[in-house]
């Protein structure tokens, strides 16, 4: 078996191959390649790796996983942990690596039960005055409209009663008001 280079190591290797989802280095000293997926390419997003790396262009990569997998030993590269121009190893302590790890985790439900959200902000706004929201999450501009959560179906129909009987009472009450000022 050949000599590979050590988990987390850095060496400089040549693009053999790019992909549509990174680039195959060949690993000095044997005859093995290793992926940089396009992730682990550069810190900013990277739609294509050919923008970033062409054949035959040295790369310094650090090794970052190996895998058996049927019988092939598959080895995963990065290239945003290592200085390009320097071959320096950015991320010495792999901090950056595990919380690339930490962010492919899944969320996994092994209850199988649905999971619904019953969160009700009852509150009203200071800057705008609709209800379900606070003020420093308020987008209403000066003059514009209005937006306020859409009340339940129960939560309308009570509001619809509630402002019917508001409006026979303020009715009677404007109409005595109207009578007393008709006796003075």
């Amino acid at each position: 078996m050949e000599p590979l280079p050590e988990l987390y190591a850095v060496f400089q290797g040549e693009v053999a191959t790019v992909t549509e989802y990174g680039a195959f280095i060949k690993i000095p000293g044997c005859r093995k390649q290793g992926l940089v997926h396009k992730t682990h390419m550069s810190s900013c997003r990277v739609d294509k790796p050919s923008e970033i790396v062409d054949v035959g262009d040295k790369v310094w990569v650090k090794l970052i996983g190996k895998e058996m997998k049927d019988d092939k030993l598959k080895l995963s590269l990065s290239m945003k942990v290592v200085n390009q121009g320097t071959g320096k190893d950015l991320d010495p302590n792999n901090v950056s690596l595990d919380q690339d790890e930490r962010k492919k985790r899944t969320f996994r439900d092994y209850t199988s039960q649905k999971i619904t959200l019953e969160a009700v902000l009852n509150t009203v706004c200071k800057k705008c005055g609709c209800k379900g929201h606070f003020a420093k999450e308020c987008f209403m501009q000066p003059g514009g409209t209005k937006y306020s959560l859409i009340p339940e179906e129960e939560e309308e129909e009570a509001a619809t009663a509630e402002y019917e009987k508001d409006k026979k009472t303020s009715l009677a009450d404007d109409s005595s008001k109207k009578r007393k000022k008709l006796f003075f």
